[in-house]
């Protein structure tokens, strides 16, 4: 595509005033989370093109790493172009989507926003969200690119991996195995071992009882979500018998906790050596180590009889306002793959500890190469307009095995009999 190579060309010389910024220049924080000071950037001696007037919104908060390394990433994107005006504004996280869509939904709203991938497929259908296909199709900028990262980018993803781009993607998460490194020195790596060092007490495992951070069993016993055409393929099998494993966990002696914070604190105050959560907590979990004077470990969840462990991965990146078009909304793209670059996402990596979108990026911290191993082996989080209605007969099933002994395989039809008639299947 000649407008694609165009895009390469600009962004060119961006590259070489990122990189010396921070990317490949600074070393990766340290377990403790301490962060290594960037390197200046050098004047451009030409510029890769970009001019004019952007407003972009983001909820990185005005403190830490995240803010820091994306501000590392603007000054060079405004080194390398005098001639753009960016206006960032910093929008309160649970307040973003909302404002948003009721922004765009009135006519206006910033160009650009960077979010997860969580209500994707959702916003696309309903407007709030402009379709990239024209920029991002084909386009050698995403050639490294995980597949992961792509397809959590796209909407009505087949087997194939067609879909419709409605976001330029920027990094990942997933849940994985926290575990305390210095009890455990070889940490679980199948359901199997996971199981017998909980019947054991040589690993003091805490569950936050919902089907996000559980999901991923259910691959590592063979299990598929969804049909291709959005149906419940749960009740073919693997789902049931993760669960039913779960229910092993706990009777084993493993705690469940349906507050996602009590198992934290549990892992955080050294009551237990092993929970399953994602790099969102790494910096309280850094703090509360240090403390007590352990050392953290993170690895993807244990592999089962049906192969690897499967968590949702999402994709955070950026998205573009439908309302803007012609050179405005090309410039916005240019801006979005200017602030996903290799070297961009190599400040962000070494910062903030993000899981990059790239695979040639460099992870240095072991506790980001957990969480990046992952995220690579999961399942993008679904998009189609059926997975909104998995969350409820899922959770309420997964309640019924572990609270009260209910038969999986039962609990599990059923919860895919209500998934699909609320879906009008």
């Amino acid at each position: 595509m000649n407008r694609n190579k165009r895009l390469l060309g600009m962004l060119a010389g961006l590259s070489i005033v990122i990189a010396a910024c921070g990317g490949g220049a600074t070393s990766s924080p340290t377990p403790t989370g301490t962060a290594v000071a960037p390197t200046e950037a050098p004047e451009m001696t030409e510029a890769p093109g970009l001019s004019g007037e952007i407003t972009l919104w983001h909820s990185y908060g005005s403190g830490g790493g995240e803010i820091g390394g994306f501000n590392m990433i603007l000054d060079a994107v405004r080194t390398a172009n005098p001639d753009l005006t960016i206006t960032v504004v910093e929008q309160p996280f649970d307040q973003l989507f909302n404002k948003w869509r009721t922004e765009v939904a009135a006519g206006g709203g910033p160009d650009m926003f960077i979010a997860p991938n969580d209500s994707l497929g959702q916003d696309a259908r309903e407007g709030s969200l402009l379709n990239l296909d024209e920029w991002l199709t084909d386009n050698p900028a995403l050639a490294d690119f995980l597949p992961v990262s792509i397809d959590g980018s796209k909407v009505d993803v087949d087997e194939d991996g067609t879909g419709e781009f409605y976001m330029v993607p920027e990094s990942l998460k997933a849940v994985a195995l926290w575990y305390n490194a210095s009890e455990l020195a070889t940490p679980p790596t199948t359901s199997d071992e996971l199981l017998a060092g909980v019947t054991d007490g040589s690993i003091t495992l805490g569950i936050n009882q919902g089907p996000y951070h559980q999901f991923g069993w259910t691959g590592a016993f063979g299990g598929t979500l969804l049909n291709e055409d959005g149906s419940c393929a749960a009740a073919d099998g693997g789902f049931a018998e993760a669960y039913a494993y779960l229910k092993d966990l706990k009777d084993a002696g493993a705690t469940f906790n349906t507050d996602g914070a009590a198992i934290d604190n549990g892992f955080k105050t050294g009551d237990l050596n092993a929970i399953i959560d994602g790099p969102w907590t790494t910096a309280d979990f850094r703090t509360a180590f240090e403390t007590l004077g352990d050392e953290l470990g993170v690895v993807p969840i244990p592999s089962g009889p049906g192969g690897d462990a499967n968590p949702f991965t999402g994709t955070d990146g950026w998205y573009i306002n439908p309302n803007i078009s012609g050179d405005q909304a090309e410039l916005a793209v240019n801006l979005a793959l200017a602030l996903v670059s290799p070297e961009s996402q190599q400040v962000m990596t070494d910062e903030a500890g993000h899981i990059p979108a790239n695979s040639t990026v460099t992870i240095s911290d072991p506790i980001t190469q957990g969480f990046a191993d992952a995220g690579a082996a999961g399942l993008p989080r679904p998009q189609g307009p059926t997975f909104n209605n998995w969350w409820g007969p899922f959770g309420n099933a997964l309640n019924e095995i572990i609270d009260t002994g209910a038969d999986a395989t039962t609990s599990i039809g059923s919860a895919c009999t209500l998934m699909d008639e609320a879906s009008g299947l």
